[in-house]
């Protein structure tokens, strides 16, 4: 099983690229696989998603912490805007010109929708053209909120930090009948509790069984058979999936210390094709109605969903998703990072000059 020094001395998860690819490819199957993919409830990849960036970020935000003693928000925001928004808004810019050449601007809703896919409400105003895009709105404000609250207005110990992520998650639950999209946000802070629970070494201790390679295999087992049983549950709580959306999101949490760990489940899931689609899951998530148009329109027969459609659809969100992730994504990223650089670089010479203002003086005397 995984040790605590040995998890805190992880850098890299590339499962966690894996289960990404499979949570995109569940979506564009739901999207376009058909009938004979009903009972697989392949929306459900979303849920996967936001388990994995409430973990993702949150960790990634803890151990800037135990490196420097704070997490810089303003880094933190700067690297969402270059991470989210040049793929978002080139993705965009391609919907509106497709739709616009396809003669179906005026009546597809997305002029009246814009405004809202502009500014990250788009969950409000949901379409079908681009509509996926609805989680989009949802993580946006999660990037913005919880940072906030668990490293930006105090500094919080791990007991305040972990009751809190527990009081959002349970008050999220709460709201599921009555709050649009509470239950995703929900979803979003299981990660967020995950992250803290496998920081602190009491509660690793706690969750490391889960890290074992027969446990990863248990709960993968555990997930493909309540996904599937998903619309089943809905029907007979009749609760709006609350109670079996939040235990999938549970279980998907439970999954990751496995993945983080060798076994075979990990070993699937950090496979180099997997990571390959993982990498390229966001770009390849809001790619796929542009696709679906013009695999559609290349070859007539795939104007009907099925298992066939799913599969070139996917093949072409991918490629087109290989493109961005190279021309748009990564250099994106990197522009981030360098303004994050050059932003040190300056705070740093600043304390330097105060410190140590003597060169100054000098400079100035002669």
């Amino acid at each position: 099983m995984l040790t605590y020094d040995a998890y805190l001395a992880t850098r890299r998860f590339p499962a966690l690229d894996g289960l990404r690819a499979v949570a995109a490819v569940l979506v564009v199957v739901f999207h376009y696989g058909g009938e004979n993919w009903v009972r697989a409830n392949g929306w459900i990849g979303v849920h996967m998603f936001f388990v994995l960036s409430g973990y993702l970020i949150t960790t990634l935000a803890l151990r800037e912490e135990a490196r420097n003693g704070r997490v810089s928000l303003a880094d933190f925001y700067i690297r969402r805007v270059f991470r989210i928004m040049p793929v978002y808004y080139a993705v965009l810019l391609i919907v509106v010109l497709l739709t616009y050449l396809r003669g179906e601007y005026p009546t597809s809703g997305l002029s009246g929708a814009l405004p809202y896919f502009l500014t990250f409400t788009n969950e409000y105003h949901v379409i079908g053209v681009f509509g996926q895009a609805w989680t989009l709105g949802v993580e946006q404000k999660f990037y913005l909120v919880w940072p906030l609250l668990a490293f930006g207005i105090a500094a919080l110990g791990f007991a305040k930090r972990f009751s809190l992520g527990l009081a959002l998650v349970a008050t999220m639950f709460a709201l599921i009948p009555v709050m649009p999209y509470a239950g995703a946000y929900a979803n979003l802070l299981i990660g967020c509790v995950l992250a803290v629970a496998l920081h602190h070494r009491k509660t690793f201790a706690v969750l490391r069984v889960f890290s074992h390679p027969v446990a990863g295999v248990v709960m993968v087992a555990l997930i493909a058979v309540l996904q599937m049983s998903m619309l089943d549950i809905e029907a007979f709580f009749g609760d709006g999936g609350r109670i079996g959306g939040t235990t999938y999101a549970l279980l998907v949490a439970l999954l990751v210390p496995a993945l983080i760990n060798r076994g075979p489940v990990s070993w699937v899931l950090s496979l180099a094709p997997m990571r390959f689609i993982g990498e390229r899951s966001y770009s390849l998530y809001l790619l796929q109605g542009v696709a679906g148009i013009a695999v559609a329109a290349t070859i007539p027969q795939f104007s009907a969903h099925r298992t066939l459609t799913a599969v070139a659809v996917t093949l072409v969100s991918l490629a087109m998703a290989d493109m961005l992730y190279r021309w748009v994504e990564q250099p994106m990223i990197g522009v981030g990072r360098r303004i994050v650089a050059r932003r040190h670089a300056k705070i740093a010479a600043r304390r330097e000059s105060v410190e140590d203002p003597a060169p100054a003086l000098a400079s100035a005397s002669s």
